[in-house]
């Protein structure tokens, strides 16, 4: 393998039985037991037992001075571990190496933390990244996360893709999110921007005609931070030309099933289509996770006339919904939903901005109103009840939960309510939850959405989504009509990736522009070099982007999306390892130009 060693520690089996093999890798543990020491030794690819006998004194004297986390290089043959001692855990777990030679190639100061702790908190666990970075767990997530990357590779490869790199220093453009800036020495008081995607240079390289285009690429967000969510992130970038919707969903849908199949064994299957408005009006979101089995039930309609005024208020405002939520078996005593569960449901749908949470326990159909437990139930007549019970098919023993407001509040809520009550102790034990690979596709997403605060329609997209066959006029009557031919991919409850096909024609793109009341000296400030070449035979096209690390993350099944990436930063947007951001000196600012306000300010800060 190498001249330092023969093997990795992990990858010597009973096929080496009888073999005289050289290793290299850190003290994992060591153990005395009796006069005989084990040495755990690790690498990348795993443990193997090594085993030191006082037999050769001078070997011995080294391995009683290990600690863990020394560099070592050990010489040994391989034999079997004694009988009831096989670790099968392990690939190494029949075998064990005893130690002929030993060489401390570098010691270590005793590390801050055994890494086979698990309750290690995420600030010390990114404090100390590289002692982090050891850890199995981590090991295995960012080797999966090479064989994925290399999958993606091959797949496109293998169907005419070509990786092309595009610029990483770049004009700042309104893409839906804060950008970050780098000033220009050269150009006083000019900024670069880094990217937030490719995405106006993966149009302007189908334009030039390289057809099918992809790259493995870092993008840049100055946004608030999620669970989900970094600064920098990485994206799958692709684009194709003379593509149609369909085609281009059939093609990444079996990069994705390869990328699954190849990496961790499993087949996701059927991917069902949905459209957008079926997502909102079943589940509350555009990216249902469908292993939940509770869906929501439209009442707005019955609602506008009850004397519930937090009902008939939302049936009648401007965008206002009604929904219910039936939870199967969530009033059975003993085992349903209990008042304080309620109380604390009602607390987590205020962080989505409900204001309380509206619920009718179904104790005995057949006594009509009487067989209803709740304090709304007197302040709906019966036809609204009715209608409730029969639309969503309550049984005897089912809690009915309400979400009454702006009919984003109610989605965000009750679609929020709903995972969490699927995702919960009663759900599970209730088959409310389907433990499996939920993939989909969510399409005919609208074209705009009217933003109340500007007072004008914005793209759901970007503004170079292109609208379905027919709704080329409604831009200009009716934006609120127009759909899109945009499509995202789910897989339980995340978008993996998503995309559209693009505005080739400068017709079509000035509607768009009049749409969102882009100015054509604005569109040509922002936009003016995509736009010119539009005018060149653009060619139709379309293409997605998938976030590598939430793909990895959805393999996992890891709790952030920090684990796994190798340097990742805080939801404070600071990397604890390199102490980033940091201020600079005051030379550097002069040099850009750049003076900062009032420094003891921004160090307060």
């Amino acid at each position: 393998m190498s001249s330092m060693r023969t093997h990795y520690c992990g990858l010597v089996t009973e096929a080496l039985m009888g073999q005289t093999v050289t290793l290299c890798g850190w003290v994992n543990r060591r153990r005395d037991h009796g006069g005989v020491i084990f040495v755990d030794l690790r690498d990348r690819e795993g443990y193997v037992q090594v085993v030191c006998d006082p037999d050769r004194a001078e070997t011995f004297k080294v391995a009683e001075d290990l600690r863990n986390e020394f560099c070592v290089q050990i010489t040994g043959l391989v034999r079997a571990r004694p009988d009831g001692t096989t670790n099968d855990n392990l690939k190494s777990g029949k075998i064990e190496v005893l130690c002929h030679e030993m060489t401390v190639l570098n010691p270590s100061v005793t590390p801050p933390f055994l890494l086979d702790d698990e309750n290690l908190s995420e600030t010390t666990r990114l404090t100390h990244r590289v002692l982090d970075l050891r850890r199995p767990y981590m090991q295995n997530n960012l080797m999966l996360r090479y064989k994925v990357a290399m999958e993606v590779r091959k797949y496109l490869d293998e169907n005419g893709f070509i990786d092309i790199e595009t610029p990483m220093l770049t004009k700042s453009t309104p893409e839906g999110a804060r950008d970050y800036l780098v000033p220009s020495r050269v150009h006083d008081g000019q900024f670069f921007a880094l990217p937030q995607s490719p995405q106006l240079f993966k149009q302007l390289l189908m334009v030039a005609g390289y057809d099918r285009y992809y790259q493995i690429t870092k993008c840049f967000r100055d946004e608030d931070l999620r669970a989900d969510r970094q600064p920098e992130f990485t994206q799958i970038d692709i684009e194709t030309s003379f593509l149609t919707e369909e085609d281009i969903r059939e093609m990444f849908q079996g990069m994705i099933k390869r990328v699954f199949k190849n990496t961790i064994g499993v087949d996701l299957g059927e991917f069902p289509i949905m459209t957008y408005q079926d997502a909102m009006h079943l589940y509350g979101s555009d990216k249902p996770d469908l292993r939940v089995k509770l869906q929501f039930t439209e009442v707005t309609d019955v609602m506008a006339d009850v004397d519930f005024k937090v009902f008939s208020g939302a049936a009648n405002m401007k965008g206002g919904r009604v929904v219910a939520l039936r939870v199967p078996n969530g009033s059975v005593e003993g085992g349903g939903i209990s008042r304080g569960e309620i109380d604390a449901y009602t607390e987590f749908v205020k962080i989505y901005g409900a204001k309380g949470l509206a619920y009718i326990r179904v104790n005995d159909l057949s006594k009509g109103r009487d067989g209803l437990q709740s304090p709304i139930v007197k302040n709906i007549h019966d036809a609204a009840l009715n209608a409730v019970l029969e639309r969503s098919g309550a049984q005897n023993g089912d809690l009915i939960f309400f979400g009454a407001d702006k009919a984003k509040v109610v989605n965000d809520a009750i679609g929020a309510l709903r995972i969490k009550i699927g995702h919960s102790a009663f759900g599970k034990a209730n088959g409310l939850f389907e433990d499996r690979w939920a993939p989909m596709w969510v399409v005919d997403f609208p074209m705009f959405e009217y933003d109340e605060e500007s007072q004008r329609y914005t793209a759901v997209h970007h503004p170079f989504t292109a609208p379905k066959a027919g709704h080329e006029d409604w831009m200009v009557t009716a934006p609120e009509k127009c759909i899109s031919q945009g499509y995202d991919m789910v897989l339980n409850g995340w978008e993996m990736g998503g995309g559209s096909v693009r505005i080739h024609r400068a017709d079509v793109q000035q509607k768009v522009f009049d749409a969102l009341k882009i100015t054509p000296e604005e569109a040509q400030l922002k936009f003016g070099f995509l736009l010119d070449a539009l005018q060149y035979g653009a060619p139709p096209h379309g293409g997605l982007a998938f976030g590598l690390d939430r793909i990895v993350t959805l393999m996992t099944k890891a709790e952030s999306i920090r684990d796994v990436i190798a340097f990742p930063k805080t939801q404070r947007a600071q990397c604890l390892l390199t102490q980033a951001p940091s201020p600079v000196d005051e030379k550097q600012l002069r040099e850009l130009h750049i003076r900062l306000r009032n420094p003891d300010a921004v160090k307060a800060a």
